[in-house]
């Protein structure tokens, strides 16, 4: 069955593309293999090299992949240039920092000499969503060829030109050929790829469901796995928070995307002291939120990627109204072309809402009314998922005291949640395991070899 490439703005096709049958997937993968025991032979420094000539090409052609993003997957221009750049910055890092990432560690022992060392382990199969169609590839792809590692990625079936543009970035900037590649191939065949003996290891990041597949695949044939899936951030507002930051930011990080985004705040957790004037300014400015064609430049909420994300979006939003939640604006899809969404909030949710409980992946705010901080803590950490998560405060130690309390990868305080190459990255129950970004990215797919002498 062929790839369609399907402009959600409009519902139109843009272009297909032919998945690869099993033979000649074996075939790619095996080139894979041979390809990388040559580029992990390759020095540190030739790797760094090629990697700055990625990011120089990415910020010289940025516009031109922002705009095949937008076209593709709906993401608003000026956050598809976003998107690019901060790829070429990822690029920009690594070549910086391989050197020092990858310096073997002396231990003392009883040994004449003794050292840890950090080699590839491979081929690593990279599986992949739409919603930042370049950047979770970046995300995942650099640190692994910098360690010396090739890449094949899987990527969502509705971005294939994306990913088209992404090894032709590779091989252009002196990536050897079959160091990155892509495999055009369906959901199903991602088993035929990980059961493959040319394949060592696999990441993903997708849906709760999706890594329960890869997990129980790659732990069929005894392989190295990191996930990255769901999340439904808590954003815990206290008594005492910059009420004017806290909403800006609440803003930004729930709608950004068309709020298609697994480290988006989804659960707005207030306490009754300020719930009402909280409630009251986020709805003036998600009401303000201009939404239309993702190609101006002025447009802040664009299409959703797919019709049948709109359509379950809707079907939560429905059901949690059913059952008591208070529609306070939006909450319903837009009548023109393309697969739009209101942006919406959700008062009043509670335990018995499907919204509190799921992930909504949509522009859709939910609010949830704590009786005081300690339940403000106790509903951040009452949800299956553990990715990202945020407090606001002005007494920033006692927020830093509750971080330490929130099940989740991370915690910002005063600030939107959001992925950078200097941290790692990942989350912990439902939201995965494993790491991506800084030096503990890169040494998800190290062999960290000892090696002692007499």
């Amino acid at each position: 069955m062929p790839f369609v490439s399907l402009n959600p703005t409009n519902n139109q096709v843009i272009q297909t593309h032919a998945c690869l049958d099993v033979q000649r997937l074996e075939q790619v993968l095996e080139k894979a293999h041979i390809a990388q025991q040559a580029w992990a032979q390759t020095t540190l420094s030739r790797r760094a090299e090629v990697l700055r000539d990625v990011a120089m090409h990415l910020q010289a052609q940025r516009d031109r992949y922002a705009i095949l993003i937008t076209q593709e997957m709906g993401k608003p221009l000026r956050e598809a240039r976003a998107e690019v750049e901060k790829c070429a910055g990822t690029c920009d890092y690594y070549a910086q920092h391989v050197g020092d990432f990858l310096r073997a560690d002396l231990v003392e022992s009883d040994a004449g000499k003794s050292y840890v060392a950090y080699y590839s382990l491979g081929v690593v199969l990279a599986i992949m969503p739409w919603n930042f169609p370049f950047w979770q590839v970046f995300r995942a792809a650099v640190p692994a060829l910098m360690a010396g590692n090739a890449v094949v990625l899987k990527h969502a079936p509705n971005v294939p030109q994306c990913a088209l543009s992404i090894e032709a970035v590779f091989l252009d900037c002196g990536f050897p050929e079959g160091v990155f590649t892509n495999l055009m191939i369906e959901v199903e065949q991602a088993a035929d790829a990980i059961a493959s003996p040319h394949v060592h290891a696999v990441t993903i990041t997708g849906s709760e469901a999706a890594g329960r597949r890869v997990a129980a695949g790659a732990g069929q044939h005894l392989k190295k796995c990191v996930l990255e899936l769901g999340g439904s951030d808590p954003f815990i507002v206290l008594h005492d928070a910059d009420l004017e930051l806290a909403v800006n930011m609440a803003v930004t990080s729930r709608f950004l995307n068309c709020g298609q985004s697994c480290i988006a705040a989804k659960r707005f957790i207030v306490v009754p002291q300020i719930a009402d004037e909280f409630l009251h300014q986020l709805t003036i400015k998600v009401e303000a939120l201009k939404l239309g064609d993702p190609m101006n430049d002025a447009t802040q909420i664009g299409p959703m990627a797919r019709l049948d994300l709109r359509d379950s979006l809707h079907s939560q939003v429905s059901d949690s109204l059913a059952q008591g939640a208070v529609a306070v604006t939006g909450c319903k899809p837009v009548e023109r072309d393309g697969f739009f969404y209101q942006p919406s909030i959700l008062d009043r949710v509670t335990a018995k809402t499907r919204a509190y409980h799921e992930e909504l992946f949509g522009p859709v705010a939910i609010m949830i009314r704590a009786t005081n901080e300690e339940d403000a803590l106790q509903i951040a950490n009452e949800t299956r998922f553990g990715l990202g998560s945020s407090i606001w405060s002005k007494d920033a130690g006692r927020a830093e005291q509750l971080a330490a309390r929130i099940q989740a990868g991370c915690t910002f305080i005063n600030g939107m949640v959001k992925s950078d190459p200097r941290l790692p990255f990942g989350g912990m129950k439902a939201s995965g395991f494993g790491r991506e970004l800084s030096k503990l990215g890169m040494y998800e797919f190290v062999n960290a070899k000892t090696v002692w002498i007499r």
